[in-house]
């Protein structure tokens, strides 16, 4: 999908922020509504009325995407998941804040950012990806480590979906804006 970024201010001159780059195997999620703005595309076969009562495809009408944790669990799903070979998607990033933390706190930020994650990536952490954040604290703002973790996750989830609003067609491969695909209540 690309690059993205998103920030949140947490009061007190306290901020924290994301930079992601996404190229995840599963599909992106808007999780404003849970509807998949990026991922496989569903096959015309699939498309075809009548053809399967339940192809795997995205619960959203009109959606060109197969929804990959459906199509995964299927017999066609379960035969590629043999063949298929990791290390070449990923979803990586960092999460910084300018408030003052720990060793200790930074590590727990960076657990609790790995939820907005898994929020706008389904599924996550597969043997197909190197799905990594990495956090840092680059301040002297005195801020509460569960509010700058719990907004770490928020603005990773953030900045996952601006990755695919933002992304532009390439290599042959459309966008999310190519394909009308409305996100967050944008086009």
């Amino acid at each position: 999908a690309g690059i993205g970024t998103a920030s949140a201010d947490l009061g007190g001159g306290v901020v924290v922020g994301a930079i992601i780059a996404v190229n995840a195997f599963g599909d992106v999620l808007d999780p404003s509504t849970r509807r998949i703005i990026a991922g496989a595309r569903a096959p015309d076969l699939l498309k075809k009325p009548g053809f399967l009562e339940k192809p795997g495809l995205s619960e959203s009408p009109g959606s060109p995407f197969a929804d990959t944790l459906a199509v995964m669990k299927g017999f066609v799903g379960k035969t590629i998941m043999r063949f298929a070979r990791g290390g070449e998607n990923t979803v990586i990033g960092v999460v910084a804040t300018n408030a003052k933390l720990n060793k200790e706190e930074i590590t727990k930020v960076a657990q609790m950012a790995d939820d907005g994650l898994a929020r706008a990536v389904r599924p996550a952490h597969t043997m197909f990806d190197g799905d990594t954040l990495f956090a840092l604290s680059t301040g002297d703002k005195t801020a509460d480590v569960n509010i700058v973790g719990a907004y770490a996750a928020e603005v990773v989830a953030s900045a996952i979906v601006n990755a695919v609003r933002f992304a532009q067609p390439a290599g042959g491969l459309p966008s999310a804006a190519s394909l009308g695909i409305e996100i967050g209540g944008k086009l």
